[in-house]
């Protein structure tokens, strides 16, 4: 249980760093000059946190723990990048079969971001989570 709980957090807190940096640099760069008339000018901060309190629940469960259970955060990372690229596809995807302004490289760069990100965060959130759980095993 120990380390379901610390890689939940150490994944989360990578992934939202990670995932801070990106929509900021990102958000003016190529969002918005590509999908402006359907952004809000702010976020929902509600609909913000489910997503990222769900999206790393899914990490911890299909990619950290698979990482754990082989003592290995590379695992970690090849299934969080599995993870990434199906979860971002679907989203990215259904918006440019269902929005008349979807962009395609839109979809290509969040393609791409999704899988990185969710590999990444997945791979330190594992590493950390032995790392830790060896510290305090001593």
């Amino acid at each position: 249980m120990r380390n379901i709980v610390t890689s939940y957090f150490a994944t989360g807190l990578v992934f939202l760093a990670l995932d801070a940096v990106w929509l900021t640099l990102a958000a003016n760069a190529i969002y918005r000059p590509l999908l402006g008339p359907i952004l809000r000018d702010g976020f929902d901060l509600g609909a913000a946190a489910a997503f990222y309190f769900i999206y790393v629940a899914g990490m911890v469960f299909f990619a950290v723990r698979p990482g754990l259970l082989a003592d290995s955060p590379f695992t970690a990372l090849v299934h969080g990048a599995a993870l990434g690229f199906v979860a971002y596809a679907t989203y990215d995807l259904t918006n440019q079969a269902t929005l008349k302004t979807w962009s395609t490289t839109v979809t290509l760069v969040d393609l791409a971001w999704g899988t990185f990100v969710t590999a990444v965060a997945s791979g330190i959130g594992c590493f950390l989570t032995l790392r830790i759980g060896r510290m305090l095993d001593g």
